[in-house]
């Protein structure tokens, strides 16, 4: 759990990392869409990719069990649902973009593209958002059981079994045949 914790830690500063780059990118002519995005989307989507398998890690550890461990395992997987809308979004910029060179009729000017890296942005940042929320929760977690290792889960087996009768003091009696 504990390497769950750190790699969850770091998906919030890189989202934000890529959202900013996304600002940047926002900001231009977006003269060269293919050139200028699609490094962003590939990052996007690696991102997306490396999330949803920890989050099925995740699903498949200790981890549901956990106090509150099932509800965040959900918001991890609207996260990584965000970060792959994100990726899906940054194509689409492209698309929008490119879009003036197979029809007469298309915006010739960024603003399409510029909403959709915008929406990619604003997908990202609350993506962090969970993100940093989970792993601080995890973490706080992690510090509370490292304290309290004596204290069992509630679901665990060993909290639902019966304590054992206590060991005599001292050793039983034993009859002489007479």
């Amino acid at each position: 759990m504990t390497e769950h914790t750190r790699l969850l830690a770091e998906v919030s500063p890189t989202l934000k990392e890529l959202s900013a780059e996304t600002r940047r990118i926002r900001k231009g002519e977006i003269a060269k869409p293919v050139r200028e995005i699609a490094p962003l989307s590939l990052r996007v989507h690696e991102l997306a990719v490396e999330c949803t398998r920890q989050v099925h890690d995740l699903a498949v550890s200790q981890f549901p069990a956990m106090e509150g461990g099932a509800e965040s395992l959900a918001h991890l997987a609207g996260a990584c649902a965000q970060i792959s809308l994100a990726a899906t979004l940054c194509n689409l910029a492209i698309h929008h973009r490119t879009e003036i060179l197979l029809s007469e009729d298309a915006d010739p000017t960024p603003a399409a593209s510029a909403d959709q890296l915008r929406r990619a942005g604003e997908e990202m940042r609350r993506a962090a958002t969970t993100y940093r929320t989970v792993a601080q929760q995890l973490s706080r977690r992690l510090a509370s059981v490292a304290t309290r290792p004596q204290v069992l889960h509630r679901g665990s087996p060993q909290a639902h079994a019966k304590p054992s009768a206590p060991a005599p003091r001292h050793p039983p009696t034993v009859r002489r045949r007479a």
